[in-house]
């Protein structure tokens, strides 16, 4: 009777995808920090690991480290025989990082032969923005951040260095400067290494606000390759270099945002809402966590009736 029951239950596992660094300290830190609390708060479920970067990939390969990426992760779980499969980002912002796993997961939720009986994607770290009672995931990860400023005086300022790129979720770095500002920090600025806003401009706004000192952060879920060198290198163009260059005194804050407890409290609520929401974005009148609720990024109908959008690059 007992091994009935038991054979009843479905095999449910987490993915935890990311980016991907090949720092291993780093990797240690801000990634597995968070497999880690996941873990802990869902004992019920087997949790694994996946990078979206191939490169990355390649790099560990070498060293000896073997990791699947989104597509290998899923393939394994489908030939051990789970049934339910939650896919948890760690990106910061929903770019084309994060569109590679939607696409995938669309492929299997509409599959005429399924795979598993339930699939779904929660969503990465900005992807809300508080509209039509849903939550404003902004807001929270602004909270979360505070945790984590310096304190703050009127000459000195916080500059934040996010990942940007081509994609239109690049726009995310403009909203949370936006939001930044609603929320009282005028001493914190948001700039991207491939994308807009960039340094330059954050430069003419802390001469324009007579700043003489600056806290460098990395708003990267590690600090991996650019922390090290686009933000504190030695190099020139680097924007430690810059700030220095602009007569700025700087100090660099080098942890990743995966290092911080308030931040995988957001990545872990966001599962929580998928694993607790059906898919299609269907509406909730919303329990518990404000930002647990609703929001969910299914089969690309995101935020209730598909006004969030679902795009940039996060590691």
């Amino acid at each position: 009777m007992e091994q009935a029951a038991q054979s009843s239950v479905p095999k449910k596992a987490i993915i935890v995808v990311s980016f991907g660094t090949s720092y291993q300290e780093t990797l240690k830190l801000n990634i597995e920090t968070v497999e880690n609390r996941i873990r802990e708060k869902f004992p019920e479920y087997e949790v694994r690991r996946a990078f979206t970067s191939r490169t990355v990939i390649k790099r560990l390969a070498e060293s000896g480290v073997q990791i699947d990426n989104e597509i290998q992760a899923l393939k394994r779980l489908q030939d051990e025989g789970y049934e339910e499969v939650y896919i948890q980002p760690l990106h910061v912002v929903p770019g084309a990082e994060y569109d590679k796993i939607k696409v995938l997961v669309a492929h299997y939720a509409h599959a005429t032969e399924k795979a598993f009986a339930k699939i779904r994607l929660g969503r990465p770290l900005l992807y809300c923005m508080g509209q039509e009672g849903h939550p404003d995931d902004y807001a929270i990860a602004i909270q979360a951040l505070i945790t984590q400023l310096p304190e703050a005086d009127a000459a000195s300022a916080v500059v934040l260095m996010g990942h940007g790129g081509m994609h239109p979720a690049n726009a995310a770095y403009a909203v949370l400067q936006l939001k930044l500002e609603d929320a009282g920090l005028n001493h914190v600025f948001v700039y991207t290494v491939e994308g807009f806003p960039s340094l330059t401009r954050i430069i003419d706004k802390l001469k324009q606000k007579q700043v003489k000192k600056v806290t460098l952060m990395p708003f990267l879920l590690v600090a991996g390759d650019h922390a090290t060198n686009d933000m504190a290198g030695d190099e020139e163009d680097s924007a430690r270099s810059q700030l220095l260059a602009a007569g700025f005194e700087v100090d660099v804050y080098f942890h990743g945002l995966g290092e911080n407890p308030a931040i995988q409290d957001i990545y872990v609520a966001h599962l929580r809402s998928s694993i607790a929401h059906p898919p299609h974005g269907h509406r909730h009148s919303g329990h518990g966590h404000g930002h647990g609720r609703g929001c969910n990024p299914e089969h690309g109908h995101a935020c209730g009736k598909g006004h969030c959008h679902s795009h940039s690059h996060g590691h």
